[in-house]
């Protein structure tokens, strides 16, 4: 190896060492200044900026220091270039996730998606990996793997990082991107006998007052979303309550918009004040509990010896 290659070395890894502590040091600053609050987001585009500028700062000073020497390299740089493709293949693909990532608005920081099977938060986004704050899952849903012990859409403690490759070989289910709120309901069954009118009323009424707030700030974002996507029918986001009939009894389907973050909560507040109104017009839920009727009485007669 002549003076002059080893030379080009000393000075590439110099360059590249330079250029990743300022990298590093700039991304701590933004940080610091943009943590927290309102700002995180910005601090999360900042960093990703700085991140693409650096590699971009990586790539510029190798072949400023190379360039000179190419036609010597050329062959060495295809064998190379061929067994990295090989060899680093999945890299290379999480890579063009990260890519398709951010320039095709799949999810940002902050969102509530599904990815690879797992659900939750994104809360740190890479070249390679996303990291996801992992929540729970309603009891209906329990059985979709993997298993989990919160009942319900709140955070589980877990932080799962998944490769940005899932993205070319999974659905990517978003929760807050262009709508941040979703469909939820409540189902509630009650005797034949019972009057379903008050019932029904009691739901509508309880649901009203909740939802409120939530249907006057989605209505916007639902003409919006018709409008980017020609939906065919406007989605109805007011309250409204569905007839199932069984065997056993009627089952009222209170269907009700929610924030994406506060399904849990709003529910188990509703759920609270519908049981409250059904006892006092004296309606219970019904169940499929039978009562044992009482044993007739047994007369035992001693036989003669």
């Amino acid at each position: 190896m002549t003076t002059l290659m080893l030379a080009r070395i000393g000075i590439t890894i110099a360059l590249v060492a330079g250029i990743l502590i300022v990298g590093g040091l700039l991304r701590a600053g933004a940080n610091a200044a943009l943590h927290g609050g309102a700002r995180g987001r910005a601090a999360f585009w900042a960093s990703q900026v700085l991140h693409l500028a650096t590699l971009a700062a990586v790539i510029v000073a190798v072949f400023a220091v190379w360039k000179d020497a190419a036609g010597q390299l050329t062959a060495v740089a295809g064998w190379i270039a061929a067994g990295l493709t090989v060899a680093l293949q999945r890299v290379v693909t999480a890579f063009a996730g990260y890519v398709i990532i951010l320039r095709g608005n799949v999810f940002n920081i902050g969102d509530r998606i599904t990815i690879g099977g797992v659900r939750g938060d994104v809360v740190a986004l890479g070249f390679m990996q996303t990291t996801v704050m992992e929540m729970g899952q309603p009891p209906d849903a329990q059985h979709d793997a993997p298993a989990m012990w919160v009942h319900g859409r709140q955070n589980t403690g877990r932080l799962v990082r998944v490769t940005n490759d899932k993205i070319f070989d999974t659905p990517i289910y978003n929760y807050t991107r262009e709508f941040p709120f979703i469909w939820d309901e409540l189902m509630f069954p009650i005797r034949y006998a019972d009057d379903r009118r008050v019932v029904e009323r009691i739901l509508l009424d309880v649901a009203r007052r909740h939802t409120a707030p939530i249907v006057q700030a989605a209505a916007p974002r639902v003409d919006e979303l018709c409008r980017v996507y020609h939906l065919r029918h406007r989605p109805e986001i007011d309250p409204r309550v569905f007839y199932h009939l069984t065997d056993n009894w009627l089952a009222l389907s209170l269907r009700f918009l929610a924030r994406d973050h506060e399904v849990r909560g709003l529910k188990d507040a509703m759920s609270r004040e519908i049981l409250d109104e059904l006892d006092r017009v004296h309606i219970g839920i019904a169940s499929g509990t039978y009562a044992i009727v009482e044993m007739p009485t047994l007369r035992v007669r001693e036989q003669p010896s």
